[in-house]
């Protein structure tokens, strides 16, 4: 299983340096709240596989729903002023960081 992450990692990462793709200036910061939230729930899967209770519906759910409702927000805000997108980074920066610590401390065994 861990194979097929790092197989489709070291693909995400060859595409991205030899097709060029441009993201407009104004939706830069839509695409880094919705990749955000795409390593939060994919941080977060990887944690309920070690804990045991991974279950895909969820993972797959999460992922996209996540991804595109943060997205959404993030622009909603955008178009009345306010900066949404700092308070999404906060918080998912949050989750990211807290699912790396467990994460490490199930791998330590502790």
């Amino acid at each position: 299983m861990i194979g097929f992450a790092f197989a489709g990692l070291l693909l995400g990462l060859i595409l991205g340096v030899y097709c060029p793709f441009r993201v407009p200036p104004e939706y830069a910061r839509l695409l880094a709240v919705a990749v955000m939230a795409g390593m939060d729930a994919v941080l977060g899967g990887v944690r309920a596989s070690l804990e045991g209770n991974y279950d895909t519906q969820v993972f797959i759910s999460g992922f996209f729903i996540n991804g595109i409702l943060t997205a959404f927000l993030c622009y909603a805000g955008n178009l009345i002023g306010i900066d949404l997108y700092l308070v999404a980074v906060l918080i998912f920066g949050m989750r990211i960081f807290q699912n790396l610590g467990i994460i490490r401390r199930l791998y330590m065994g502790k």
